[in-house]
């Protein structure tokens, strides 16, 4: 199995899970699902072709619309899961359930593709080469060694860009039909407004991060048992000095272990109950001194953060960037070469980014040693606000490449900024749209499939 940055988000609902298509901020430079991954299935298949060319001991398990699902393929997506679980100590539901849970998310990618597909959008050759040198970037590799690591797990180049194009315009009608699906009226943002201001507790936003130690439903008395110790294996040695960040990616089955456990800033009523009352009365950098139980299991907590601001108020930031424009004389791979070498030059400390910037960067920043001045959420284009807020003030980005062309990006400084009347109605719209996605995902998944045509296959006898 490819360990490409592309896997590091798979489970196995992948289509279905909302929650993490969210979370992860889903773009073609990181897609996660296993439309993807699954190196030797590709793209959905069509249905004629296949059954005039099966493969040898392989049989059609479903047909949706006019493409299929193939029990190698489902075998293939299993071992995928499995393999994943074992790595990260995840546990999985019984073999017939996990069977036909990764059908079920088969067909649904199935279902949102040939929808897709049929919409009539189109994503273009230079928004793709965008996408796979995104890929490339973030793996830290070149466009040769990509297309060899691709090779080496029996994934074709031409199938693998395939599957990202597919998987683009999946991302594309999904967010566009279901964000249509969404009502806010001006009564349900007065509510909201009016919750806040009463709430003065919600202004207090905390990032707290977990060691969590699962118990599955109906877990006998010995199980349990066996799961508290491993939680309190956990506890101790972080007590003893051991840094919570490698004791959870190390024990931790929570999706945010391989960032050491930490959630992200979240509003205190955004956040469970029982978190917010363990880290209340916690300092900064202090670890809760017992185990929480909950229904998922057990939970370590620590506080990283706790920033009491207003209700009314976003995070601006200051940055900087430098940016090459790939052109006839500067291919993209090379611009990406000369981004990363600037980036080891201000690392040791031989050139400054101001500098750097001035000399090398195509943008009317330039003459400002890069600098961008301060921001809100959303002036950027995606690729390039999630990699700046993902930085820590002074931290340095890999080469990003956007459709302006290469960034190299530094973090200056953040700050909270209270907002005016509308922006503080605007901010109110995006929170309730935010809460009200999900159902619409469902609906909209559940109205698709209900629409596609889906023939189950038995098995050969």
């Amino acid at each position: 199995m490819t360990d490409f940055k592309l896997e590091a988000l798979t489970t196995v609902r992948t289509a279905r899970s909302l929650s993490l298509w969210r979370k992860a901020g889903v773009r073609a430079t990181a897609f996660a699902t296993a439309l993807l991954l699954a190196s030797g299935s590709g793209a959905a298949q069509p249905a004629k072709s296949a059954r005039s060319a099966p493969r040898p001991g392989d049989y059609i398990l479903a047909i949706v619309n006019q493409e299929l699902v193939t029990a190698s393929e489902l075998e293939q997506r299993l071992a995928h899961v499995r393999d994943s679980a074992a790595r990260s100590g995840a546990r999985l539901p019984p073999p017939e359930e996990l069977r036909q849970q990764v059908l079920d998310a088969l067909i649904d990618e199935r279902v949102q593709v040939t929808h897709a597909r049929e919409s009539g959008q189109r994503v273009d050759d230079s928004e793709l080469d965008r996408a796979v040198a995104n890929v490339a970037v973030q793996n830290q590799v070149t466009m040769a060694q990509l297309r060899q690591r691709l090779a080496a797990d029996g994934l074709d180049y031409g199938r693998f860009r395939n599957n990202l194009r597919d998987q683009i315009l999946v991302e594309r009608i999904r967010e566009r039909e279901v964000q249509s699906r969404i009502r806010i009226t001006d009564a349900e943002i007065d509510t909201l407004l009016d919750k806040q201001r009463a709430q003065t507790g919600a202004a207090t936003q905390y990032n707290i991060a977990q060691i969590l130690v699962t118990v599955p439903d109906g877990a006998t008395a010995t199980h349990e048992a066996d799961r508290r110790a491993r939680a309190e294996s956990a506890l101790a040695r972080v007590k003893a000095g051991e840094a919570f960040e490698t004791v959870a990616r190390e024990l931790s089955e929570d999706a945010n272990k391989a960032n050491g456990g930490v959630i992200g800033l979240r509003p205190a009523d955004r956040l469970p109950d029982v978190f917010v009352e363990q880290v209340r009365s916690l300092k900064t950098g202090e670890l809760a001194p017992v185990l929480l139980r909950t229904g998922a299991g057990f939970h370590l907590l620590k506080l990283v953060e706790r920033r009491e601001a207003g209700a009314f108020s976003v995070t601006q930031t200051r940055a900087r960037h430098i940016l090459l424009r790939p052109s006839p004389q500067l291919t993209q791979e090379a611009a990406i070469r000369r981004v990363a070498e600037f980036k080891r030059e201000i690392q040791a400390g031989s050139k400054s980014f101001e500098q750097l910037a001035r000399d090398n960067s195509e943008d009317g920043s330039a003459a400002q040693g890069g600098d961008l001045g301060w921001v809100s959420p959303g002036n950027f284009v995606p690729e390039f606000e999630e990699t700046m807020n993902s930085l820590a003030i002074g931290g340095l980005s890999n080469p990003v490449v956007s459709r302006f062309g290469v960034h190299l990006i530094q973090v200056v400084e953040r700050r909270q900024t209270a907002l005016d009347e509308k922006q503080q109605r605007e901010q109110a719209r995006n929170v309730l749209r935010e809460q009200k996605f999900e159902e619409a995902y469902t609906e909209w998944l559940r109205d698709l499939r209900a629409r596609a045509y889906v023939e189950m296959r038995e098995p050969p006898a």
